[in-house]
C-alpha cells in the first residue's frame, strides 16, 4: 500500500475517534507516525507539535505537517482532508439527533457527558505525550513547572513558550 493511501486510511480512522480534538489523539498519532510506520522521528514529531500549537488556527496542523513531511503539498492536503471528513459527517448527524431530543434534561446530560469525555481524553493525551517526548530531568521539570504555572497564575502562556525557547537554545532540554 502506498504511503499516501496508508496515511489517508489511518488518519480517516483516527478522525472518527478524535473526540476532544486532535490533541486527544496525539499519543496514538505519535505511536503510528514514530513507532509503527517510522514516518518521522521523535524530535520531528515534537517540532511539528510545537509549530502546530504556536500557530494560529486549528489543532490538526500536526497532521497537516506530517502529511507535508511525507508527500509534500499533496500529502498535506490528503492528511488534512482525511482528519476532517469522517468526524465532520459524524458530528453533523449527531448534532441533528441531539437537536431532535425534546427533553432539556437529557440534552444537558449528553452535553455534560461529552464535555467530560473530551476533557478526560485531552488530559490523558497530555500525560501520554509528556511520557513519550520528555527526555531527561530538565524536560520533566519544565513540564511540571508549566502545569503549575498554568494552574496557579493568570499570566499569558506566551511566557512559557519564551522560557522553553530559551532553555532549548541553551541545550538544557
Amino acid at each position: 500500500m502506498s504511503i499516501l493511501l496508508s496515511l489517508f486510511l489511518k488518519l480517516s480512522a483516527f478522525s472518527l475517534i478524535a473526540f476532544g480534538g486532535i490533541n486527544a489523539l496525539l499519543p496514538e498519532l505519535f505511536k503510528l507516525a514514530v513507532n509503527q510506520e517510522h514516518w518521522i522521528d521523535v524530535q520531528t514529531f515534537s517540532d511539528y507539535f510545537a509549530i502546530a500549537q504556536a500557530s494560529p488556527g486549528p489543532n490538526f496542523m500536526t497532521v497537516t505537517l506530517l502529511g507535508w513531511h511525507l508527500y509534500g503539498v499533496i500529502g498535506a492536503l490528503v492528511s488534512t482532508f482525511a482528519i476532517i471528513w469522517p468526524s465532520s459527517i459524524l458530528i453533523y448527524y449527531l448534532q441533528r439527533l441531539i437537536m431532535g431530543i425534546k427533553d432539556p434534561i437529557k440534552k444537558q446530560a449528553i452535553q455534560y457527558a461529552a464535555a467530560a469525555l473530551a476533557i478526560g481524553l485531552v488530559l490523558s493525551s497530555a500525560w501520554q505525550i509528556s511520557l513519550q517526548i520528555n527526555q531527561g530531568v530538565a524536560a520533566y521539570a519544565l513540564t511540571i513547572f508549566t502545569i503549575l504555572f498554568t494552574l496557579f497564575t493568570r499570566w499569558h502562556p506566551l511566557y512559557l513558550i519564551v522560557l522553553g525557547a530559551i532553555i532549548g537554545s541553551m541545550g538544557l532540554i
